[in-house]
């Protein structure tokens, strides 16, 4: 442990700290208060929505757990990694002006505030809720030990008090800034990735050699390194293809990601938020996983793939120089983790609490209430990630692959298709959610694509089909709200 190496990181702590003091200051002000701790008010501009939806989604899987898996598997994996340039593109593009005009006509900041409104069904908000909380814990865990691995790998704490150090951080700056702090984190934490990555890859090629000496190594080590197949041959085309349903077109159905399309100002800041966005994310993931491949040469023989990432960045750069660029990854996990908690804080008290409990609670409990939920979620999110698998990709993959079975066609055919009714999204995201546990308990890789490909097109089948098949019962000829 050096101090090189973590003041920069304590450095970084203070500034988010006093970012999420500043918009606890700005909260205080806000006429209402829901839709500026859940939202930011919806004011983003271009470049606040374009990092803030960057920063949430490159989270711990993109900066530690992928480029382990490339380690791994080779520059197979980059390939398959790349699919998820288009993220933002592609949400803002289906989700764009509808989702935002949508929401504030009905007054939605949540996205289950949307589901309510289009299907005026209690099971669609109970289900989706549920649907909500259980797979973002299983989100925020992975990004839990991703904080709790890097502070441990560049400290050598117990990985447990490491852990803590990581949470109790997330945990105040959220807690007391909201949605503004988390967008406004975001914004630091976008350039802090983008310039990170850019100086790690250098670092990482200048110490292999040049990349033409490290694709010999690896292609002397194992040939299938450098093919699209992966070291084992497990990346079949069929395969990579199917990642682009998981982490390319079905990111539309993340809530984390959508409730994004919510929060921006106007249509020239989500035109710019396109661009800008598309730019950043393709440049963090290719620089990232590039990274994570190369160091194969440059760290030989590291057994858990989390750890590639610290332990490359030791090697590579001058100790005052990691902590600077090991903020990267803090950095990504720090604003997923925000996003998640808030999420799914603000599934508790705006759409299960406020909805069916107390729906006429009074602003100040609310307030205390909304900060009380959000702390107890997150010492909850602690527990389970104090005992962590190998490789925190899959634990967020799977978090993944459930919301996007459960939400893709209740959101995306609810805004565009006037027949869908609330029998077809409960149907849809029952059969999604059901089948995607049943194929990860028994048959994880159907027919050699991801598990989450049959899922998504089951959902569909039922959305259709049980729409169609009650188009003629009375209540659901009444929905026909806002499309």
């Amino acid at each position: 442990m050096k101090s090189e190496v973590l003041v920069p990181l304590v450095l970084y702590l203070c500034l988010v700290f006093l970012i999420g003091y500043m918009a606890s200051q700005k909260m205080k002000k806000a006429p209402e208060f829901l839709q500026e701790f859940f939202i930011g008010g919806r004011e983003l501009g271009g470049f606040m929505l374009a990092m803030t939806m960057a920063a949430t989604y490159g989270s711990a899987s993109s900066f530690i757990g992928g480029p382990g898996t490339a380690y791994t598997l080779g520059l197979g994996w980059v390939l398959l990694a790349m699919s998820q340039m288009v993220t933002g593109y592609f949400t803002l593009a289906i989700l764009g002006k509808k989702f935002a005009i949508v929401s504030r006509k009905i007054g939605a900041v949540t996205l289950v505030d949307f589901l309510l409104a289009r299907y005026r069904s209690k099971w669609v908000v109970i289900l989706s809720s549920v649907s909500i909380v259980v797979f973002l814990f299983s989100a925020m865990a992975a990004q839990w030990v991703g904080g709790g691995r890097l502070i441990q790998s560049l400290t050598g704490i117990p990985y447990s008090t490491a852990l803590f150090i990581f949470g109790i951080s997330v945990m105040i700056y959220v807690t007391i800034g909201g949605f503004r702090a988390v967008a406004l984190t975001d914004a630091v934490q976008g350039l802090i990735m983008v310039i990170g990555t850019g100086v790690l890859l250098v670092a990482t090629i200048i110490a292999g050699g040049g990349v033409p000496t490290i694709i010999q190594s690896m292609a002397a080590e194992n040939p299938n390194l450098i093919t699209p197949f992966g070291a084992d041959g497990s990346l079949t085309p069929l395969y990579v293809s199917s990642f682009w349903v998981l982490v390319g077109v079905g990111v539309v159905g993340l809530p984390q990601v959508a409730v994004r399309a919510m929060s921006y100002r106007d249509s020239k800041a989500m035109h710019q938020a396109m661009i800008i966005g598309t730019v950043v994310v393709g440049a963090i993931m290719l620089g990232m996983h590039l990274a994570g491949a190369f160091a194969r040469v440059v760290i030989p023989g590291v057994e858990v793939g989390d750890m590639v990432m610290p332990l490359l960045a030791l090697k590579v750069l001058p100790p005052w120089l990691v902590g600077i660029i090991l903020a990267a990854p803090m950095a990504a996990i720090m604003s997923t983790v925000d996003s998640l908690l808030l999420l799914v804080s603000s599934t508790v008290i705006k759409d299960l609490y406020l909805n069916y409990i107390q729906p006429g609670a009074e602003e100040k409990k609310v307030k205390i209430l909304s900060i009380s939920v959000t702390a107890v979620i997150g010492i909850a999110v602690f527990l389970m990630a104090v005992n962590p698998p190998d490789l925190l990709i899959w634990l967020n993959l799977y978090a993944f692959g459930g919301l996007e079975a459960a939400f893709i066609w209740p959101i995306v055919l609810g805004l565009y298709w006037k027949r869908g009714n609330r029998y077809g999204a409960l149907a849809s995201i029952v059969t999604g959610v059901s089948s995607y546990l049943i194929f990860s308990k028994w048959w994880e890789n159907p027919l050699g694509m991801h598990g989450v490909v049959l899922p998504v097109l089951l959902s569909l089948v039922a959305y259709v089909g049980v729409s169609l098949l009650t188009a003629h019962w009375k209540k659901a000829q009444q929905e026909q709200m806002f499309i």
